[in-house]
């Protein structure tokens, strides 16, 4: 048998909510050149409150060669309030603010528009709680203890021979029901969930508060093997904030069984091909742990009918891997007969090998000592010079 495990790999989701709500809205510049203006703001606490100092900054704002000019207007009364590409104001009352950043080449200009709200000294702020599960067991029955991420392993163990394709997602599901709106009287309307911190969908200058799922709970679908982090931000009935982040690891494991495989008549190793995506992100975390191939097959076929003179039907098949450039990454052609004992299914008629890669096998392709990420294929190969009939081999 054949088995192929990708993990454990850890996948993690977060969302965060500076102390604004809501709307977004954009003008297209008036300019031909590629002008786009966009802020983030930051203050000493999360939720602003009445007095507090906060920083403006529009140093996203493109281009960035030095030829803008940076107008604010913090209270939507159409008046600059500062120039600059950083300022900082603070607001001694309660309530939504518009703020408007106006950008200028001198030929034509670009502005955005965000609401930000202001919440009185005394407000108490929600707490965001995203509830931490993980699967019970492994997929070889081994106890999982984790308290701080979600763990989840993917288990197929009934691959047929011709579906040789590691492609299969899984459902994650989110649940915010533990965080607190911070007073009895209040309640929470928004739970917004950001599945990539990396990326800035609404264009806002914050990677980590985009909607990709709304709601107390979410099932997030069609997630593949990896290692995430997501966030989850939520507003209570005041208008005030909070988040929490957590990774989510999601590992695979895969077992093909009752395969036959022909032997070589022709000089060239009989294959079979098994195709794996494996992805390797380092700046969204999304780094896999290892791979491991595992392979049992008997020791000799009962329909073993040796050629050239000679009754050898002792079997040897290898485990060879590459990369999606088709470089080779590794074999187990080097393990000789008498060290094929390891493994659970391992006696005097069936042997085993083992082929385990690290993540560091997978990193940046650019480097000469690792192989890169992508569309990789797991071959097994069977060099032996006579002819053979496998039955009821796998690869686990």
């Amino acid at each position: 048998m054949m088995k192929l495990q990708f993990g454990p790999v850890l996948m993690a989701f977060m969302m965060l909510l500076v102390g604004l709500s809501g709307c977004i809205f954009e003008e297209e510049s008036t300019s031909s050149g590629e002008l786009f203006a966009v802020f983030s703001f930051s203050s000493s606490n999360e939720n602003i409150r009445v007095g507090d100092t906060v920083s403006f900054d529009a140093s996203s704002s493109t281009p960035a060669d030095g030829s803008l000019t940076y107008r604010w207007d913090f209270d939507g009364d159409l008046s600059v309030d500062k120039t600059g590409k950083t300022a900082e104001w603070s607001y001694d009352s309660v309530g939504i603010k518009m703020v408007i950043l106006t950008i200028s080449d001198g030929f034509g200009s670009s502005e955005q528009i965000r609401e930000i709200t202001i919440v009185d000294a005394t407000a108490v702020a929600p707490i965001a709680e995203i509830t931490q599960y993980n699967d019970a067991e492994d997929c070889e029955d081994n106890a999982i203890d984790e308290s701080t991420k979600i763990v989840v392993w993917m288990c197929h163990y009934d691959k047929s021979q011709s579906d040789r394709d590691v492609s299969e997602t899984t459902t994650i599901s989110l649940d915010a029901s533990n965080s607190d709106a911070g007073d009895p009287n209040e309640y929470i309307p928004d739970y917004h969930w950001d599945l990539d911190l990396n990326v800035d969908a609404n264009n806002d200058g914050d990677s980590e508060n985009d909607v990709d799922l709304s709601g107390e709970s979410a099932n997030w679908n069609d997630v593949e093997p990896g290692e995430y982090e997501i966030k989850l931000n939520i507003v209570n009935s005041q208008g005030l904030v909070d988040s929490d982040k957590i990774k989510v690891y999601v590992s695979y494991a895969a077992k093909w069984s009752d395969f036959e495989m022909g032997g070589n008549t022709s000089g060239s190793g009989v294959e079979l091909d098994f195709d794996v995506k494996i992805s390797y992100d380092r700046d969204s975390g999304n780094t896999i742990r290892k791979v491991v191939a595992e392979l049992t097959y008997p020791q000799q076929d009962d329909d073993c009918q040796a050629v050239f003179g000679t009754n050898n039907c002792r079997a040897k098949l290898d485990t060879y891997a590459y990369n999606e450039e088709d470089d080779e990454a590794g074999n187990t052609s080097n393990v000789g007969l008498d060290q094929r004992d390891n493994g659970d299914d391992c006696d005097d008629s069936n042997d085993c090998v083992h082929l385990a890669m690290s993540s560091y096998l997978f990193g940046d392709a650019e480097n000469e000592n690792t192989y890169g990420d992508g569309d990789w294929t797991f071959k097994i190969r069977n060099d032996k010079g006579m002819t053979f009939k496998w039955n009821h081999s796998s690869l686990d």
